[in-house]
């Protein structure tokens, strides 16, 4: 199984985001889940990349050539693809990716968070998305989420997609698991 990080390039104000994406990374390569991410070695990216190599896992980071031309690139990668621009890293990453997962991070964790949901909800792919919620991170955009759904833009179907947890093993579970929405698109 390989699953896409999509996470900060900063690793916050509270250590417990970078001790949850070091424990999931750990988990990774521990269980033979390999890590598909932004190719970077700083924030975020770089603990969770590092914590998977140090279990003995293995990474594929997916990096585009202005940010590797800042040396943001991890070195030490199993394999590093560097491509063209955003839009080629998000679409190999997709690829490559047999789910998604969002830990804490900004406006890029989010737009790769909901471009990959929006797939899944169109049928574009059967994979699973999910919100990695540390330390609550994530409670603000769920209840936007539920706002949505009581306004009537979005079906319970589709919040149902996206596994909620903050657990290695949890996550782990849920994509094994994971049978995506009906074939009925509401």
């Amino acid at each position: 199984m390989k699953i896409a990080v999509y996470c900060g390039s900063r690793t916050g104000n509270n250590p417990v985001f970078a001790d949850k994406a070091r424990e999931l990374g750990d988990y990774f390569g521990r269980n033979g889940i390999e890590l598909v991410f932004g190719g970077g070695h700083v924030g975020l990216m770089g603990v969770v990349a590092d914590a998977v190599l140090a279990a003995g896992g293995r990474v594929h980071g997916v990096i585009p050539e202005h940010l590797r031309d800042r040396e943001l690139a991890h070195g030490g990668l199993t394999e590093l693809h560097v491509v063209k621009n955003m839009h080629e890293r998000k679409a190999l990453m997709a690829d490559l990716a047999d789910g998604f997962v969002a830990l804490p991070g900004g406006i890029g964790t989010l737009e790769e968070l909901f471009e990959a949901w929006t797939w899944g909800q169109l049928g574009l792919h059967r994979k699973p998305c999910a919100i990695y919620n540390v330390n609550g991170f994530f409670d603000p955009l769920l209840a936007m989420v539920s706002t949505m759904e009581q306004a009537g833009f979005l079906g319970q179907q589709y919040i149902d997609m996206l596994v909620q947890t903050d657990q290695p093993e949890s996550l782990h579970r849920a994509f094994e698991g994971y049978q995506g929405p009906g074939e009925k698109w509401t």
